[in-house]
Order: C-alpha cells, then structure tokens, then sequence
C-alpha cells in the first residue's frame, strides 16, 4: 500500500475528515488507496503512526478555491492532493518517509472504522 507522511495536527484533521486536501509543493500521477502516516514530530498523539486510509483521486494545482478543505493559504508552486472516502484506522507505528513510499500491511491491521 502507498503511505503518505503528514506532520501533526494535519494527520489528525485528515483522520477526522475536516482536512480533504492534503497540499505538497510536488505533484503525483499515483491514484488509488493511501495510507496516512502521522510524521513523529511535532509530539502530537498518535506520533509516528498510521491514522488513516484515504482514496487519493486527483492532484492539481491548489489554488484560492481548496484553501478550506486545505485547513492552510494558499503557497505558491502549492499542489492539491485531493482525498476521498477518508477513514480512520487503528493506530499502530509506521515509520515514516519522504514522498510516497510502500508499505505491507494487511486489512486486519488497519482496523478501518
């Protein structure tokens, strides 16, 4: 599975699907199924682990129109990752990584709510 890190509280607020666009200063052709890893700094529970899976469905340009889903302004060179059928799994640890990265895990794992 694709596992995306996002530092705290945005993992959190994508956990709770209040955050529905995820913004990076790079683009993806990837689409499908992400997990959301909660980066381990800053020290914000759960730290360092996975809180959600996602269908990532689009990235393009951010622009004025996303900055509410975003839960952030607008940036230049800014890219929205737009992110559907967001739900919340159960914490447990994932190391995280720069960009995109796999990771095994099984549906059990995840406890999906």
């Amino acid at each position: 599975m694709k596992a995306l890190s996002v530092k705290q509280p945005w993992a959190n607020m994508i956990a709770s699907g209040v955050k529905t666009i995820e913004t990076r200063k790079w683009s993806t052709d990837y689409r499908g199924t992400l997990l959301i890893v909660s980066s381990r700094s800053p020290r914000i529970e759960p730290a360092g682990c996975a809180v959600a899976v996602a269908k990532l469905v689009d990235c393009r340009p951010m622009t004025i129109v996303d900055v509410e889903e975003a839960c952030c302004d607008l940036y230049p060179g800014a890219f929205a990752w737009v992110l559907t059928n967001i739900r919340r799994t159960k914490a447990f640890p994932i190391r995280g990584q720069l960009g995109l990265f796999e990771v095994d895990v099984t549906p059990e794992a995840l406890g999906v709510h």
